[in-house]
């Protein structure tokens, strides 16, 4: 428990009323307030967490130290006295004239005052008198219908962004939102039809990752062609930080530019004849195999790519090959997600094929400097990334990887063996709800970062003949849930016969590419048969197109 210099306690206590786990303040004198149902508490027991009587919403007390506040400028914030007399703002000062206190008051509907919002300057905290459940936005009793209205996240950038407008002759209304973002859309709320009657509602929040989402979400509340969202450069983070820097004219700039809201998603295609006219866009690496280049023509970025068999044929092996090639052709980074082996496992296979033979086999003898030949070439460039993933396996625990791996380690393309993993300790026995949330939030990262990600899913066994036995794989057996063909740009069959007595057959993939966004070509596209001496797959002419 810490007191500071002006008798204000801060809690971060539960709330009785509203059930709010962290939002009451407490004052010295056992007073509170809560920030989330926004009751001013005259009681609260800090031991048992009970309120003892609480004011009424209209009630409103004028302490003794605003008394002793004055107008003056707010030095620190190159704020002038005239914006603070503008608003009714108020600060206290100690002996030696620096500012301990700013007072910011609140009014109801019809302009009466009914709270006091007081920030300690040197603790950068705030205490409430009174209550804003009832009031209006700050600065809102002192406008009515404009061209253009501005609403800040807080009450120092309100007096900076009116102060940077200010003219002789013309003023800018300026509000801002009652108790931080997190309660922006309902401060909104309580004064949308106020807010309605301006021509144009700029949105100016902080140019943070939350101040950004809370603008999109207050954006949505007007009436569309309304609401525009004044985005600050780079390095600038409020109106009270370009005040503060005397970049008036960044600021007024932004204003100006500032961008009419609309919904995500909907643009004026008149935008698009510069996307249209860029040269086709041409693949980031080849596949290993000429019969899937001739019809997929390789892989792009941007792209969700879904491999799919029946159990244990191969699928891994083929991810192996794939990752090879794209070590061997390519500088760029890659991530692997191989959640049914360990990292080493994952890395001899990968030296196996750099090897041409299986190097975990008892009996296959190879010095420490041929193994570190073959790292070297592979696993060793320093270009690929794998998870190590002893632990959990979570959908939000793989989607925080996959966005590392594309943004931390700039991987071009990531691949993830297999994506059945991912939802069986999380699926409750709804396995399509859960492979619905995986594959809907991959596809939003590829689309975000730019990757190409190529995924492993199972198959359902079909009637009859199982892909065991080399039964022909189609996109109705997609294991599970319709979305992983819907939201894949290619979706690709292996087909094995692996109980055969003939060996060519029972060691010979058949690649069937079973949805092309790309190029719309579908069908067979190649046979790859298994090299048991060297653990290669080999590709040979398809018997039938």
């Amino acid at each position: 428990m810490e007191t500071n210099n002006n008798g204000f306690i801060k809690y971060h206590l539960p709330c009785p009323l509203c059930s709010s786990s962290d939002a009451v303040s407490m004052n010295k004198d056992g007073s509170a307030y809560c920030f989330s149902c926004q009751e001013h508490i005259k009681e609260y027991n800090m031991e048992t967490q009970e309120i003892q009587s609480t004011k009424s919403t209209n009630e409103y007390e004028v302490k003794d130290y605003l008394k002793q506040s004055n107008y003056a400028e707010i030095v620190d914030r190159n704020i002038k006295e005239p914006t603070c007399k503008r608003y009714g703002v108020t600060v206290k000062m100690d002996s030696v004239g620096t500012i301990t206190n700013h007072y910011y008051p609140y009014h109801d509907k019809q302009g009466a005052k009914i709270a006091t919002k007081t920030r300690y300057t040197k603790l950068k905290e705030f205490s409430l008198q009174g209550n804003t459940k009832v009031s209006g936005l700050f600065g809102e009793h002192l406008f009515s219908k404009n061209k253009y209205i501005i609403i800040t996240e807080g009450e120092l950038d309100c007096l900076s962004a009116y102060q940077m407008f200010k003219t002789d002759r013309y003023e800018t209304p300026v509000v801002s939102i009652k108790n931080g973002i997190t309660s922006a859309v309902k401060d909104i709320k309580g004064s949308l039809d106020w807010l309605e009657k301006f021509d144009n509602v700029i949105i100016n929040f902080d140019n943070d990752e939350q101040g950004r989402v809370g603008a999109l979400k207050v954006a949505e509340l007007f009436s569309p062609g309304k609401c525009k969202i004044l985005h600050l450069p780079e390095g600038y983070k409020d109106a009270s930080d370009c005040l503060q820097k005397n970049k008036i004219q960044i600021y007024t700039k932004a204003f100006w530019d500032a961008k009419l809201y609309a919904p995500d998603g909907i643009i004026n295609a008149n935008i698009l004849f510069d996307d249209i006219t860029k040269p086709n866009l041409k693949s980031f690496v080849q596949y290993p195999f000429e019969g899937m280049n001739k019809i997929t023509y390789g892989i792009r970025p941007s792209e969700l790519i879904t491999f799919t068999a029946g159990s244990g044929l191969g699928k891994t092996q083929v991810m192996r090959e794939v990752v090879h090639h794209m070590i061997k052709s390519t500088e760029d980074n890659i991530g692997l997600l191989m959640l049914e082996e360990t990292p080493v496992i994952t890395s001899k296979g990968l030296m196996s094929i750099e090897a041409n033979q299986r190097l975990h086999l008892p009996d296959v003898h190879v010095s420490k400097e041929e193994m570190k030949t073959y790292f070297d070439a592979t696993v060793g460039t320093g270009r690929v990334f794998m998870f190590d993933h002893f632990g959990s396996n979570s959908i939000d625990n793989i989607v925080s990887r996959v966005r590392y791996l594309a943004k931390g380690l700039d991987c071009k393309y990531i691949i993830i063996d297999h994506v059945s993993i991912i939802v069986s300790d999380q699926s409750h026995g709804d396995e399509r709800r859960a492979l619905d949330e995986i594959m809907t939030r991959l596809r939003t990262l590829v689309q975000e970062t730019g990757v190409a990600m190529i995924v492993v899913s199972h198959l359902r066994r079909p009637e009859g003949k199982g892909h065991e036995e080399g039964a022909a794989t189609s996109l109705s057996q997609l294991r599970g849930s319709a979305s992983i063909g819907q939201l894949s740009d290619m979706v690709i069959g292996l087909e094995r016969d692996a109980q055969n007595d003939d060996p060519d057959v029972r060691n010979t993939t058949r690649v069937r590419v079973l949805k092309n966004r790309f190029s719309g070509l579908t069908g067979p596209c190649c046979d790859l048969r298994y090299d048991a001496d060297t653990g290669r797959l080999k590709e040979v002419e398809v018997d039938e197109i």
